[in-house]
């Protein structure tokens, strides 16, 4: 017989929803219901780390989302990948591990998010980890060991990673040890959440030990609504094989769908926007515009380049290759099925002045594209390139009133000149950079945009036609202090207007942080469950991470 009451309801088995449901059921007291809509992530396809590039353009893994006509990319739609399986987005993203800058946690206590500075989200870095540092180097005293999530580096056995790091050196960028650790700026190894050859995703870390505990359990069933009772979520509305029920919550509802799915349900639950829930036939329950609003995401473009000799993955791109590494991974989790292939990476400043690193490089031994089509026929090299801090911002809203309708998706990309100026400097940038003598054996002709493309306009157009999401959406139920209009959740993650509902994913970010956004996810989730619990949260680190002394003196 299924669960239908628990203490705890957690809403979405993504990456912050696993967390919560481990952390929340750790002491055996409560009882923890988790409702995913989507199916198991067992199978190669999630499971072997260098398939990266299938589960996030499988209708069995992903919503399928697209966005609205973007009017500042000649109206392009754009994929928007979100998990729909056990594990949510990560369970189909690329394994990247990045905490994010040590400035960006400390914008967001700027922004009314107190107690959620750098120096209060430390502490849970450190709890969730279990880091591996495979010998490169790097402080431990920065990084959690025992922790469930698994952070390791590829081993780098391709001399291009080297040859990228060499090559930032020699363009008078820092190095780094540990972009996670006390120095984020520099270039030097790319972690991966990748444990013993697999995908090492929040459910493996998190929700199958979990489930292991009687006092947690798994439903299967898309929610339609949180039901809410004279102000106070009680449970939720769910539906599974065409029949509609309740699931109560003797204590909280938690929301943890992701940046795209939990604005929905709130907006379906009477939160948000009053005007636009009238639209849509929906009676408000709590009227607060910032339900939607703050969507955010970080863009790239790929720099591509040929290599001039036969050494990138790109001689293991045919179907017997592919078949081969498939099998050694299948019996024995090792070889080049074990890596995401991201194993350099870099995060740099644009310019003189700015404070911390606004451009991030992930570095790949192939010229390829996220849906595994190769851009060219030969060896090749790519640097995913892209700005950090967008000024951007766009929405999610509702379509309808159906539970089934996907909502609508516009992050008005691109809608400010600055983000021209900053896509252009990144490819002046990694130009310069594959110009280095590092590359001097490696480098052929580029691939892409191509010599021929120079001025402003050949770039903007470029750009254009080929930037695409790094699939990062946050900010679309930001966290602030509770008189803030804007604000969707507290600095505790309950939702203004609404008792014993909370909301605890990448929507709550007030802006979006450096690097991708697995980890801060699951950090949230980590923070969010001592909240929820009533704990005293983590003692504050007094840590002072590096900041460029070139940057310090400038401010003297």
């Amino acid at each position: 017989m299924e669960t239908t009451e628990a203490d705890f309801i957690i809403v979405g088995a993504g990456s912050a929803g696993c967390a919560m449901a481990y952390r929340l059921s750790e002491d055996g007291v409560n009882d923890v219901l988790v409702v995913e809509f989507g199916g198991t992530d067992v199978g190669p396809l999630i499971q072997m780390p260098a398939a990266l590039s299938y589960p996030m353009n499988m209708k069995t893994y992903d919503w399928g989302y697209m966005t609205e006509p973007e009017p500042h990319l000649d109206g392009r739609q754009l994929v928007t990948p979100r998990g729909k399986v056990v594990g949510g987005s990560s369970s189909i993203n690329g394994m990247v591990y990045v905490r994010g800058h040590a400035k960006d946690f400390d914008h967001w206590e700027e922004q009314g998010a107190t107690g959620w500075g750098y120096g209060d989200v430390l502490p849970y870095y450190k709890r969730m980890e279990s880091w591996h540092d495979g010998g490169h180097g790097g402080d431990a005293s920065w990084r959690g060991t025992d922790g469930p999530l698994h952070v390791t580096r590829g081993p780098r056995t391709n001399p291009l990673f080297q040859a990228f790091v060499d090559a930032g050196r020699q363009a008078g960028y820092e190095v780094t040890d540990d972009y996670n650790g006390e120095k984020q700026e520099g270039f030097g190894p790319m972690e991966q959440t990748v444990w013993k050859g697999r995908r090492w995703s929040a459910a493996n870390a998190y929700l199958r030990p979990a489930l292991k505990r009687p006092n947690v359990s798994l439903t299967r069933a898309l929610v339609r609504r949180v039901v809410i009772e004279d102000g106070r979520a009680v449970g939720v509305e769910v539906e599974k094989g065409g029949e509609i029920s309740v699931l109560r919550a003797r204590r909280e509802v938690i929301l943890s769908a992701g940046s795209i799915n939990s604005p929905k349900l709130l907006m379906l639950s009477g939160v948000g926007p009053a005007a636009h829930l009238a639209e849509h036939g929906i009676d408000f329950v709590a009227d607060r515009a910032g339900v939607g609003q703050n969507l955010q995401d970080h863009m790239e473009v790929y720099i591509q380049q040929a290599c001039v000799q036969p050494i990138t993955l790109f001689k293991h791109w045919n179907l017997l290759s592919k078949a081969v590494i498939g099998a050694q991974w299948l019996f024995t989790k090792t070889g080049l099925g074990a890596s995401n292939q991201f194993e350099s990476a870099a995060f740099i400043r644009s310019r003189a002045g700015v404070e911390y690193p606004d451009i991030q490089y992930h570095f790949l031994p192939i010229a390829v594209r996220y849906d595994g089509k190769a851009a060219a026929e030969g060896h090749g090299f790519q640097a995913h390139v892209g700005p950090m801090r967008s000024e951007s911002r766009g929405s999610v809203s509702l379509r309808s009133n159906d539970p089934h309708a996907a909502p609508k998706i516009q992050f008005n990309y691109m809608s400010t000149e600055k983000d021209w100026e900053d896509f252009r400097t990144c490819v002046r940038l990694t130009r310069e950079i594959f110009g280095q003598d590092a590359f001097a054996g490696y480098a052929g002709h580029e691939i892409q945009p191509g010599e021929q493309m120079q001025t402003d306009e050949e770039l903007d157009a470029f750009i254009r036609e080929h930037a695409e999401s790094a699939f990062h959406p946050c900010g679309t139920a930001r966290m602030g202090r509770a008189d803030d209009p804007m604000a969707v959740v507290d600095p505790e993650c309950r939702v203004i207007g609404v008792e014993g509902l909370r909301l605890a994913d990448s929507s709550i970010f007030p802006r979006i942080p450096n690097g991708n956004l697995n980890g801060p996810s699951i950090m949230v989730g980590e923070k969010a469950s001592d909240h929820i619990l009533g704990k005293t949260p983590l003692p504050r680190s007094n840590a002072k991470p590096w900041l460029n002394p070139r940057y310090v003196e400038r401010q003297r």
